[in-house]
């Protein structure tokens, strides 16, 4: 076993045992290249990445390979979702010397002395191939040129020093003010990118970019508050999120969501299944159904939340992070049908319409077997069999349980067990909306679960940790880690409220302030200001596989600011955006997240503040059960302990009261049902708007 045998990452451990003689990322090895003057082999991934295990077992398992590496290099391993910030900066090293998009795994050369990157790839095999030299020729290479050119590379690694600082000084001035012209470039681009066909918003390989398909719904609700509803933007997010739910990007028996599509139809995934992607696309499909009263939309969410509890969150609370793409040595083996095992395991009739409906009459799809995609609508199938809607979707129903039964038998992918602070924030934003859009007390318990054990396990003396894994946790959170879970607690204290937790998000805010704002430009970076000092402190903006940390931050820190009346957070999260103003402006459907905070600032959000006891809130709550407010918050209160004095100031009476506030200005509140109802029919956004 080498040093990765003590770390708390799955992908760390399943390199433990490897000939290399691997060592985490930290003082020891560092200093221990410094020492004998060699340079530094980065090896960057993560538990469920497929090619990172092709890599492994072609060349990190291998003795020979092994020797050379131990001989010419210090070999460090580095789990890119413990390290966030060590990867998005030897990615960006990656971009700079490739002219190509990073990803993983990651190999990157490093100098001993300042871990600035000599050479920087991904996979490389283990024989030539695909025009990529050997790995061991790589290797030879690299210590070659380590040890003959170091003038070189120290020009080399001057120049990126320079990029690095450009990169930095691009942030120096903050624009005067703020307007809404990016919101409308930003609506005309997601429509250019747009496929029409089979919809998403790129070609193959097709990720499914939440945060666009938030801004295109709440863009269409803007349009719809203003009398002139903009229907053509409305159905690039409905559409796309229809075709990933009735695709292969979806598993149609356990539920859940696929990394992303390799082909431009949603057919056939990349299988691993990560918590980042399913937590905002658990989101977005309950709002799809709140807008459209679309069944096949609540269907894909709830069978999602159920996958969550069934088989993603800890007995102790938190949520795990990812499943492999693999099972047994094969991408994509744990879901693939062939016609003959699944006409074994139901009878003729729901063979029949499983057939019709995904695909199992056609040709196979995947490698000479059956992926689960969608072809027929239920509508179809219905006239096809001469049967209702309602008794295909039984059958259809039925059918399924008896494969995820049959399913359950096989061997499963492996399960990423750590628990990551910021991811857990993004599911518990989607399962507290999920729980109060449906009625599903269930989904609510699971985000309050998964609060209480953020909380409990990785909030120490007032700061976030970033991971957990058996009780140990460990390293300095970052920017995203405080961000996803305030706009996870905001979204839960819809939900279900209880002082505690706003007590908490206040805190989280107050950190994030205080260890991450650049304090002479505004804006966050994505490391604390006590953070371990690397070659760049990066500041980013614009959104990626997550949504951008600033511009989470900056929308959650609008949202506490009204609510609490408090001025602080209000001015941070303008200072981001000024900070912002510039990136935003080069390219606005890249910065969807920070949008969000821009629509906030220049419209604030309505903030409802109900009083009452707990009965009369429930029944006052059951109208915008369901409901599309995207630019309301509702908080019901029934307690009065621990109430800061602006909540505290919305006094309870003998019947339910609504508080409505608009910025800094309230209304007189509302003590009539009717009223009230009257009220959130009109600030709903639905299709029908006579509905």
């Amino acid at each position: 076993m080498n040093k990765l045998a003590t770390q708390t990452s799955p992908y760390l451990l399943q390199h433990a045992d490897n000939p290399v003689d691997w060592m985490p990322w930290g003082d020891e090895a560092l200093q221990l290249a410094r020492d004998q003057d060699k340079p530094i082999l980065l090896s960057i991934g993560y538990s469920a990445c497929h090619w990172c295990h092709v890599m492994a077992h072609e060349s990190f398992e291998d003795d020979a390979t092994a020797k050379m590496m131990n001989r010419l290099f210090i070999n460090i391993k580095v789990d890119r979702e413990e390290r966030p910030d060590l990867d998005k900066i030897y990615q960006h090293a990656h971009s700079m010397l490739t002219n190509r998009p990073g990803g993983w795994p990651l190999t990157v050369f490093l100098t001993p002395h300042d871990h600035m990157p000599i050479f920087a790839g991904t996979y490389f095999p283990r024989t030539p191939r695909h025009g990529l030299p050997a790995f061991t020729q790589l290797l030879e290479n690299l210590a070659h040129t380590y040890e003959t050119r170091k003038h070189d590379i120290e020009q080399q690694s001057d120049s990126i020093r320079d990029v690095f600082r450009q990169i930095a000084a691009q942030g120096d001035t903050p624009a005067d003010h703020l307007g809404s012209m990016p919101l409308d470039v930003a609506r005309n681009q997601i429509e250019q990118q747009f496929d029409s066909r089979f919809g998403g918003y790129s070609s193959a390989p097709k990720f499914p970019h939440p945060a666009i398909i938030q801004r295109a719904l709440k863009h269409w609700a803007r349009t719809v508050k203003s009398g002139n509803p903009d229907s053509r933007i409305l159905h690039t997010a409905l559409f796309s999120l229809e075709r990933m739910c009735s695709g292969g990007l979806f598993d149609h028996l356990g539920g859940g969501f696929c990394r992303y599509s390799t082909d431009e139809q949603w057919m056939i995934p990349h299988f691993e299944k990560m918590l980042y992607d399913n937590g905002p696309l658990l989101w977005l499909t309950t709002q799809a159904w709140c807008i459209s009263d679309d069944i096949n939309y609540r269907d894909a969410a709830t069978e999602t939340a159920d996958w969550i509890v069934r088989e993603m969150q800890s007995e102790a609370g938190g949520y795990y992070s990812a499943l492999d793409a693999d099972s047994e040595g094969e991408e994509g083996k744990f879901y693939i049908w062939d016609p003959k095992t699944v006409a074994a395991q139901v009878d003729n009739d729901e063979y029949l319409m499983l057939a019709r409906r995904f695909g199992l009459d056609r040709p196979a799809n995947f490698e000479g077997r059956w992926h689960l995609h969608a072809y027929r609508s239920y509508q179809q199938l219905a006239e096809e069999f001469d049967r209702t809607d309602t008794a295909v979707r039984d059958a259809l129903q039925a059918a399924r349980n008896k494969l995820l039964q049959a399913r359950e038998q096989r061997i499963h992918p492996g399960l990423d067990d750590k628990i990551l602070t910021a991811w857990n924030g993004l599911m518990i934003r989607g399962m507290a909306y999920a729980g109060r859009q449906f009625g599903s007390t269930a989904y609510i318990d699971s985000a309050a679960q998964a609060a209480d054990y953020i909380h409990a396990q990785l909030w120490r003396h007032k700061r976030l940790l970033a991971t957990a894994r058996n009780g140990h946790a460990h390293l300095n959170a970052y920017l995203d880690d405080y961000a996803f879970v305030i706009s996870g607690i905001i979204e839960l204290l819809q939900a279900r409220w209880e002082s505690k937790w706003l007590h908490w998000a206040q805190q989280l805010a107050d950190a994030l302030i205080e260890q991450f704002e650049d304090e002479r430009n505004g804006g966050f970076f994505f490391t604390s200001h006590d953070h371990e000092q690397l070659i760049q402190r990066t500041k980013t903006y614009s959104d990626d596989a997550t949504p951008s940390g600033n511009g989470i931050a900056a929308e959650s820190l609008l949202a506490l600011g009204y609510l609490l009346a408090e001025p602080r957070y209000i001015d941070a999260a303008e200072r981001c955006l000024k900070a912002a103003w510039t990136s935003i402006n080069q390219a606005a459907v890249s910065h969807c997240s920070l949008l969000e905070a821009l629509d906030a600032s220049l419209e604030p959000p309505k903030i409802i503040i109900l009083r009452g006891s707990a009965d009369e809130l429930a029944s006052w709550l059951q109208t915008a059960t369901g409901a599309f407010l995207p630019h309301t918050y509702i908080f019901a209160i029934a307690e009065d302990n621990e109430l800061p004095p602006s909540l505290a100031e919305k006094s309870m009476s003998n019947h339910a009261l609504a508080y409505v506030c608009e910025g800094m200005q309230c209304s007189p509140p509302i003590s009539s049902r009717r009223v009230w109802d009257e009220l959130i029919e009109d600030n709903k956004a639905v299709l029908d708007p006579a509905r």
